[in-house]
């Protein structure tokens, strides 16, 4: 249960967090948020954070494409955050939200000259989609935001309303999660994950260009799949009938970590299930979550001792 939240410049206890209903970024998605993850490792007793700097650089960039005036730097945000979690005790794993919003009154559509404010709480959290099974997905009848009607490569609140509809959209037609393509019909990603597949020995994945997320995760995969699988890498296009000759496909994300999946539009992709390299990066990229890889521990930050 989370108990304490850093709000209005301190750490108070949750339920006192609270922001008016005429919140500007309530009423238009101003804001922007980060989505972090920790890892509790029982036999070291010590919980890591996955690139806690990395996560509040975007954080800080996703608050630039706004307007947004935090008022605080990388360094600052690290501890504050180091700060709650210590308070919390946590002794499992957990995700922790950082928003930045617009803390104004309704009759104001522009961005800046705002009270820009920061909030941030934690929680226990176990996956975001389910990871005893392959995946079943469709292609969206969604297109992905372009960048140049929203920032795509931000972490900005109103952007996920075209999350949001796609997904639905997949869940009530049966399917577990919906890949989207971008406005010149290449994939981009899925509702809230990165897009990987394997095809031919290499690993690839859509080019940031496509209107994805920056993801912190992806990046760090692309490394690990490089240099401890000595896998091929390849960052381009990728059409849409090229999803099912895949040897394998997974999401990949902070939220989502890592996901296999089965099928795309009824077609089954390799065997249907986890295939050979999603299993090895997989457990590779598990071993660095809990600080038990020593060639990355400079990937994880220790929140006790």
């Amino acid at each position: 249960m989370t108990n304490w939240a850093f709000f209005e410049g301190g750490i108070v206890p949750i339920d006192q967090a609270k922001i008016s209903i005429t919140n500007h970024t309530l009423h238009y998605g101003t804001g922007c948020f980060g989505g972090i993850r920790g890892y509790w490792n029982a036999g070291q007793e010590q919980l890591y954070i996955f690139r806690l700097a990395d996560h509040y650089a975007r954080f800080l960039h996703s608050a630039h494409l706004l307007f947004s005036e935090i008022g605080m730097d990388n360094p600052a945000l690290v501890a504050t955050t180091l700060e709650l979690l210590r308070k919390e005790s946590w002794r499992e794993n957990i995700y922790i939200r950082p928003i930045a919003y617009k803390d104004e009154g309704v009759f104001r559509v522009w961005l800046h000259d705002a009270r820009d404010k920061v909030a941030i709480f934690s929680q226990p959290t176990g996956s975001y989609l389910p990871d005893d099974k392959s995946l079943s997905v469709c292609v969206s009848s969604w297109r992905r935001v372009d960048d140049t009607a929203m920032p795509a490569r931000g972490k900005v609140n109103g952007t996920y309303v075209n999350s949001a509809l796609a997904k639905s959209e997949a869940m009530l037609a049966g399917f577990d999660e919906a890949i989207l393509l971008n406005q010149d019909g290449h994939v981009s990603e899925a509702t809230a994950a990165n897009f990987m597949m394997v095809r031919d020995g290499s690993l690839v994945t859509p080019p940031i260009t496509a209107n994805l997320l920056e993801g912190i995760v992806r990046k760090s995969l692309v490394e690990l799949a490089r240099d401890r699988l000595g896998l091929g890498i390849e960052e381009r296009n990728i059409d849409r009938s090229e999803l099912y000759m895949a040897d394998e496909v997974f999401f990949c994300g902070t939220g989502v970590q890592m996901a296999a999946v089965g099928t795309i539009d009824h077609r089954t992709i390799g065997d249907g299930g986890r295939g050979p390299v999603t299993r090895d990066l997989g457990e590779i990229f598990h071993r660095v979550l809990t600080g038990e890889e020593p060639d990355y521990r400079h990937w994880v930050t220790p929140v006790y001792g």
